[in-house]
């Protein structure tokens, strides 16, 4: 998933402190170059992209029972009796609530918000680099916990691709390969760790297509079919691997998916339609926008990738690693080496420039967009990996889920959250008028 914010925007501080203004963001895709190569880990150099053709009806596995549920932005708590439930054919179960969730606290009259950051991975595979775990033990370190956005087709062998019917191309097709069976195995243990350490499990959907026949061009119902899909490959993970060895995925799935984001950032508004079918708290599919305080579109949390002060200039960066790598090296992943350190430099200290603004201004959520990837030498994973040490320990910060963030701004009085969106992202106000 990539977009681009076009090197030479500028925001003046009228419009910023408008928050107003819709962003012209273009979402780019290059074949098999830097763009899909975020969910593309180990494709050879030079495989084509699988032949996009009119595909079959949407997917009969639908979960009508989803759909048919009264709408409500949050489901009910299922009160937990001790026991572990295993579910379906032993992919998933229920045991409980998820650990290491903190509890959303109303703000009190006068009191400063928390400076929210959200990491969040697109994909979330663990591959031959093993980046997954890495940052998954970097985030325990730094008192941090994490969105991963999880691709259902990385749990579903290449010999069974053709159970993937993707809108509008023919079963199986897809526009970044499909994992080994290595790397599934691998991909399981993460993700049932990485919810066990309190991180979020969410959805990055399946084929990754972009552009033509993706997801800007996919109906509801086209939607609905991916949706459901998604669903099934983390829910049937057993029957389509036959690893009867390994233990279930220790969430229920219809419960734990709670949101995610489209690849390329397409698409958000049918998709949006879809979501709300399945409860969906939130979504993170809008192609950009300032630094301000979220707002909902039809019940459902809207969490954008923003625009972050690039250094030495006067652009604004998209915050997401792909974003950075355009506007250093292109769509060449592997730049001039001699160039790297400074590159390094240049990301990390966007991060930090947005970072600093709210923390010292508004105290607008900060979200960070992330692949798994070595692009120009790892000097993005590398970067983030600084962020994430500077700030997850300062007073007052909290970095978390995109779940999380949805649980505390639920808890939150609807008028204070008006207020806080009028804000100025540097703007450091007297909180006892913002919030009472």
């Amino acid at each position: 998933m990539c977009v681009l914010v076009p090197g030479g925007t500028k925001l003046s501080k009228r419009t910023l402190q408008g928050a107003t203004a819709l962003v012209t963001a273009a979402a780019v895709a290059f074949g098999l170059s830097a763009c899909d190569s975020g969910d593309d880990r180990g494709k050879p150099a030079g495989e084509k992209k699988a032949a996009a053709t009119p595909s079959a009806a949407p997917s009969k596995d639908s979960a009508s029972d989803r759909r048919n549920r009264p709408q409500s932005r949050r489901k009910p708590e299922e009160k937990w009796d001790g026991k572990v439930r295993v579910l379906g054919d032993g992919s998933t179960s229920y045991t409980g609530p998820q650990p290491k969730q903190p509890k959303p606290e109303k703000l009190k009259p006068g009191q400063k918000p928390p400076q929210f950051v959200v990491f969040s991975w697109d994909g979330a595979l663990e591959g031959d680099d093993h980046l997954f775990s890495h940052f998954r033990q970097v985030a325990k370190q730094n008192n941090a916990k994490m969105t991963f956005f999880l691709t259902g087709t990385y749990l579903l062998p290449k010999s069974k691709a053709a159970k993937y019917l993707p809108p509008q191309h023919k079963p199986g097709a897809s526009a970044i390969s499909y994992a080994t069976d290595a790397h599934i195995r691998d991909t399981l243990r993460e993700v049932r760790s990485a919810w066990l350490d309190g991180n979020e499990i969410g959805t990055h959907f399946n084929g990754h297509f972009c552009g033509k026949k993706g997801g800007g061009d996919w109906s509801v119902a086209e939607w609905k079919s991916e949706i459901d899909q998604s669903y099934s490959f983390v829910k049937n993970w057993k029957t389509n691997t036959g690893y009867k060895d390994l233990p279930p995925l220790p969430f229920d799935y219809d419960k734990e998916l709670a949101g995610g984001r489209a690849p390329c950032l397409e698409g958000q508004k049918n998709l949006l339609k879809a979501a709300k079918t399945y409860d969906w708290r939130y979504d993170a599919s809008s192609p950009g926008d300032f630094q301000i305080w979220p707002s909902q579109i039809d019940g459902i949390w809207n969490f954008p990738l923003q625009l972050l002060p690039y250094p030495k200039s006067e652009k604004q960066v998209l915050s997401m690693d792909f974003n950075f790598l355009y506007n250093q090296s292109g769509d060449n992943t592997k730049g001039d080496p001699a160039k790297y350190a400074e590159w390094r430099k240049l990301t990390r200290d966007g991060y930090l420039n947005g970072f600093e603004r709210v923390y010292n201004g508004s105290r607008a959520p900060l979200f960070i967009g992330n692949h798994f990837e070595d692009w120009n030498g790892g000097i993005y994973m590398k970067a983030i990996e600084d962020v994430m040490k500077s700030v997850c320990k300062r007073d007052g910060v909290r970095c978390v889920s995109f779940k999380q963030l949805a649980d505390w701004l639920d808890a939150q009085d609807p008028d204070v959250l008006a207020r806080l969106r009028a804000l100025d992202p540097a703007q450091a106000p007297d909180w006892a008028t913002v919030v009472k």
